[in-house]
C-alpha cells in the first residue's frame, strides 16, 4: 500500500473548515471498534467546526436508520443514490441541487420501458430515487444499451463487476460533492473524500484531497495511483480516515477523552431496574432502607444472582432534592448478609425528574402505545428530552459500575435508551435488555414518534427477550420497518407456547437477527412465580385462618376471584359488565355466586386513572343495588393495596379466577392463582384474556376474548358449571407449567441464553 507523505496533501488541514465526505459501506462502517469510536467522537464534538457527509450508492431509505445508531456519527449532508440524492441532516432536500437532478431525470418508468427488451438486466430490488439500478455482467453492457440510455439523456454507471446504474445526466459522487460543496459554502481546500470501490473513484477524480482506505477494492487503489492529491491509508474503514488525518497533523487523540473519562468498576453483572431492589424511607432525616411490602416479583430472582458471592452493583434512581446533593453516596450496601458483594448503584434523580420521565411521559406516551390504545397517548418533546436525560445518566452509572466484559442487564421500557448511550461508552459490556410489557404490532408501535430512536437503542443489544413469541415477532416487525434486517435464526413455538389456538399465538418466532452488521439474538422468556414461597404461606398458620374466614363468608356460594390494578388496559369496566350481564341471563345463580373485586390503586400522582375509579364505583353500585339481599351480595368491593398474604388467601379460597384484561405483557396474577389453589389442594378454574401473555403458556386455562361481550358472560357460565374431573385435568395442566417454569426458572433461562452469544469484541 502506498505509504502517507505529506507531499500528497501540501497544506494542514484546518479542523475548523475540515468536510470529510465519506463512503459508507467498507468506510465509515467499517475498522475496528476502536477506530470507528475515535471517528464518531471526533465529529460528535471534539472538532466542533467539521463537517461530515455520507457519500453512498445506497437509496435514502437504506441510510436513514444509520441516524439511530449510536455507534454512528449524524452527518450534516447526506449524498444517496449514488449522487442523485442530497439532503441536510433533517432529510430536506438541499436546493437548488435536488430540483436540477430531478429535472433531468426521465423517471423510473421510462428508463424501464426503454431497457425491458435488453437481455441480462436483473433490476435489484433496492430503495432508490431518481435512478434504476440492475444486476448486470459485462457482457450485457453493449453498444445498442449504452445508445438506449444515452437517447433517454442519462448516464450509465458500472461498478463492480456487477453493477449496472441509469443515473441522471451528470450525476455522480464526485460531482454531488463538488455541487454540494459550492451550495453550502465549504472551503474546497478543507474537503476530504474517502472511499473503498470503484464507485467512489469520480470523488478522487474531482479533484479533492482523498484517501483510499485499507483493504478496499485493488482497482481502486490502482487507479488513485497516479491522483496527486490522493493517498492510500494501511488501516481499513475508519482506521484508514484516521491514518489520513493524524498525517496531515490533525489531532485524533482528544477523541478518546470522553470514553476515557468513565472509570470502569469491577462488577460482573449490572441490574439495570427503574427502582432499587429495597424501599427508601426517611426518618429523623436519615434514610433508611425497608423491604419491599410484597415479597413476590422478580425482585428475590435478580437478587439472588449475588447470593453466591457475584460482583454487582444494581443501577436504579433515588429520589433527591436535585441531581447532585450534598452529601450523596451513590454506593450502598444492598443486603451484606444475604448478597455480601451486591451494591446499590444510586442516579440521584429531583422529584420532577421522577414525575416527568416515569408517572408522565412513561405513563401518558409509552404505556397507551405498549398496550394498543393510541387515542389515549400524548406526546411531547420536552418530556421525551427529559427521559432520554434520564436514560443518559442511567447509561453512565451503568458504564461506571461495570467490569470489563461484564453483562449489564436492563429492565423494561422506561430504560428503552439506555442501550444506545451505553453502546457507545462500553463496547466490550454484552448488553441485555428484558422487557416486562408487552410490545405491541408495528403499525401501533410506529406511531411513537420515536420509534426508530427506540429500535436503534434496542439493537445495540446483544440479547433481548420478552415474555411470549408474539411480542418477539411484533418486535421484529417494528425494527423490520426501521431498518434492513434479516432474520438468520428461528424456532418452533409449539409445545411450550399455543399456536393457532390463541389470539397472542404464533408458530415460529425470530431467534436472530443481523442488523447493521451486527447480530442480535431474540428469546421468549415468560416470568414465572415463587411457587415455593406461595406453597409455605398457604401451608402458614396465618394463612389458614384468613381462608378459613373467607370460606366463612362466602358461606358455600362460589367464590370468584379478580385482583388487578387501577388501568384502563385491565378491562374491569368490562368485566363487571359482563358479570351483571351472567346474572341477568341466568337468575339461578342470585345468592350462589359472589365477586371478590380487588382493585389495586395506581401511584400517587397518576391523575389520568381518577375517571376510571369513579366509573368503577358508579357500576358496582348500581349491581348491588339491583341484585343484593339482605344475606348477600354480588360483589364485594375493595379499593386498595393488600398484602400478599391476604391476596394468596383469597385465591385459595375461591373457586374461579376471572383475569380478562384488554391487553396485558403477561398477567402474574393468573400464575399466582394457580400455584395457590394447587398447594391448597383446592382445583380451581382460570378464565384470562385471550391478550394476556399468559394465555398462550398456560395450557388448560378458559380463554376468553374480552371484547365479545356475550363471550365473557358465557365464558363465566362456563367455569361455574364445569364439572369437577375437568376442573381437576386443566388445573393439573396449568399447575405443572406454572411449577416448572417458575420465577428462578425464568431467570436462569434468560441469562443462559445470554451466556451463549458470542463476546462482543474489545474496545
Amino acid at each position: 500500500m502506498t505509504v502517507i507523505t505529506s507531499d500528497r496533501w501540501p497544506r494542514q488541514l484546518d479542523p475548523a473548515r475540515l468536510v470529510l465526505a465519506t463512503d459508507l459501506d467498507g468506510t465509515l462502517l467499517a475498522g475496528t471498534h476502536e477506530a470507528r469510536r475515535r471517528v464518531r467522537e471526533l465529529f460528535s464534538g471534539a472538532l466542533p467546526h467539521a463537517r461530515l457527509v455520507f457519500v453512498t450508492g445506497r437509496g435514502l431509505e437504506t441510510v436513514i436508520p444509520l441516524l439511530s445508531d449510536p455507534t454512528v456519527p449524524r452527518p450534516h449532508y447526506i449524498i444517496a443514490d449514488v449522487g442523485a440524492t442530497i439532503v441536510d441532516a433533517d432529510l430536506r432536500p438541499v436546493e437548488p441541487l435536488a430540483h436540477e437532478i430531478a429535472a433531468t431525470w426521465p423517471g423510473s418508468q421510462a428508463v424501464l420501458r426503454a431497457l425491458e427488451d435488453f437481455p441480462g438486466l436483473v433490476r435489484q430490488s433496492v430503495p432508490q430515487e431518481r435512478r434504476c439500478s440492475f444486476l448486470a455482467s459485462e457482457e450485457a453492457i453493449t453498444p445498442a444499451l449504452k445508445a438506449a440510455v444515452e437517447a433517454l439523456g442519462c448516464d450509465l454507471l458500472f461498478s463492480a463487476g456487477q453493477y449496472l446504474d441509469v443515473l441522471p445526466r451528470g450525476v455522480g459522487k464526485g460531482v454531488a460533492v463538488r455541487r454540494l460543496a459550492e451550495v453550502a459554502g465549504f472551503d474546497q481546500e478543507h474537503i476530504v473524500v474517502a472511499g473503498d470501490t470503484l464507485n467512489d473513484l469520480s470523488m478522487f477524480e474531482a479533484g479533492f484531497r482523498g484517501v483510499v482506505v485499507g483493504a478496499a477494492e485493488p482497482a481502486l487503489a490502482q487507479a488513485v495511483r497516479k491522483l496527486p492529491r490522493t493517498v492510500v491509508a494501511d488501516a481499513a474503514g475508519c482506521g484508514g480516515i484516521l491514518e489520513a488525518f493524524e498525517r496531515q497533523g490533525l489531532r485524533c487523540d482528544g477523541a478518546a477523552a470522553p470514553a476515557q473519562a468513565i472509570a470502569y468498576g469491577d462488577a460482573e453483572l449490572v441490574m439495570v431496574y427503574h427502582r432499587l431492589p429495597y424501599d427508601e424511607v426517611i426518618e429523623n432525616g436519615i434514610t433508611l432502607q425497608r423491604r419491599p411490602k410484597s415479597p413476590n416479583g422478580i425482585m428475590p430472582t435478580l437478587l439472588s444472582f449475588f447470593a453466591d458471592g457475584r460482583k454487582g452493583s444494581w443501577v436504579a434512581w433515588s429520589q433527591q432534592d436535585s441531581r447532585t446533593p450534598a452529601g450523596f453516596q451513590p454506593h450502598v450496601p444492598v443486603d451484606p448478609q444475604h448478597y455480601p458483594r451486591l451494591k446499590a448503584a444510586r442516579v440521584a434523580l429531583t422529584g420532577d425528574d421522577v414525575d416527568q420521565f416515569y408517572k408522565k411521559f412513561s405513563k401518558e406516551a409509552f404505556w397507551p402505545i405498549i398496550f394498543s390504545f393510541p387515542e389515549r397517548a400524548e406526546f411531547r418533546q420536552d418530556h421525551w428530552e427529559r427521559f432520554l436525560e434520564v436514560n443518559r445518566l442511567f447509561a453512565e452509572q451503568t458504564a461506571r459500575e461495570a467490569a470489563p466484559g461484564a453483562t449489564a442487564w436492563i429492565h423494561d421500557y422506561n430504560l428503552w435508551m439506555v442501550p444506545a448511550f451505553l453502546r457507545p461508552l462500553r463496547p466490550d459490556l454484552k448488553i441485555a435488555f428484558f422487557h416486562h410489557t408487552a410490545f405491541p404490532s408495528s403499525d401501533v408501535f410506529n406511531i411513537l414518534p420515536w420509534r426508530r430512536d427506540i429500535i436503534g437503542s434496542l439493537l445495540q443489544c446483544d440479547y433481548v427477550g420478552f415474555h411470549i413469541p408474539r411480542y418477539v415477532e411484533n418486535f421484529v416487525d417494528a425494527a423490520r420497518s426501521c431498518a434492513p434486517l434479516e432474520v438468520v435464526d428461528s424456532a418452533a413455538c409449539a409445545p411450550r407456547f399455543m399456536t393457532f389456538g390463541c389470539a397472542l399465538g404464533v408458530d415460529r418466532a425470530a431467534t436472530a437477527l443481523e442488523v447493521g452488521g451486527r447480530r442480535v439474538a431474540l428469546g421468549a422468556h415468560p416470568v414465572g412465580t415463587n411457587v415455593e414461597l406461595i406453597g409455605d404461606l398457604v401451608r402458614s398458620e396465618a394463612i389458614k385462618r384468613q381462608i378459613a374466614e373467607i370460606d366463612a363468608y362466602l358461606d358455600g356460594r362460589t367464590g370468584i376471584v379478580s385482583i388487578e390494578r387501577l388501568d384502563y388496559v385491565k378491562g374491569s369496566f368490562e368485566k363487571l359488565q359482563a358479570y351483571e350481564r351472567m346474572l341477568e341471563q341466568h337468575p339461578e345463580l342470585l345468592g350462589k355466586v359472589t365477586l371478590l373485586n380487588i382493585i389495586t390503586p395506581a401511584a400517587s400522582g397518576m391523575e389520568i386513572y381518577d375517571s376510571l375509579r369513579e366509573e368503577l364505583d358508579r357500576i358496582v353500585g348500581r349491581i348491588n343495588g339491583r341484585f343484593s339481599t339482605l344475606d348477600w351480595v354480588p360483589v364485594r368491593y375493595f379499593y386498595r393495596s393488600i398484602p400478599f398474604e391476604e391476596v394468596v388467601a383469597h385465591y385459595a379460597a375461591c373457586a374461579i379466577a376471572w383475569i380478562t384484561p384488554l391487553r396485558d405483557g403477561l398477567n402474574l396474577v393468573a400464575k399466582e392463582y394457580v400455584a395457590t389453589r394447587s398447594a391448597a389442594g383446592r382445583p380451581g378454574v382460570l378464565v384470562l384474556s385471550e391478550f394476556a401473555g399468559a394465555a398462550v403458556e398456560l395450557h388448560g386455562a378458559l380463554l376468553v376474548n374480552p371484547y365479545d361481550a356475550n363471550a365473557m358472560s358465557a365464558t363465566l357460565y362456563q367455569a361455574l358449571t364445569m364439572g369437577a374431573d375437568e376442573v381437576a385435568y386443566r388445573a393439573g395442566r396449568m399447575a405443572m407449567i406454572v411449577k416448572e417454569h417458575d420465577v428462578a426458572r425464568w431467570g436462569d433461562d434468560f441469562l443462559a441464553a445470554l451466556e451463549q452469544q458470542p463476546e462482543p469484541l474489545a474496545a
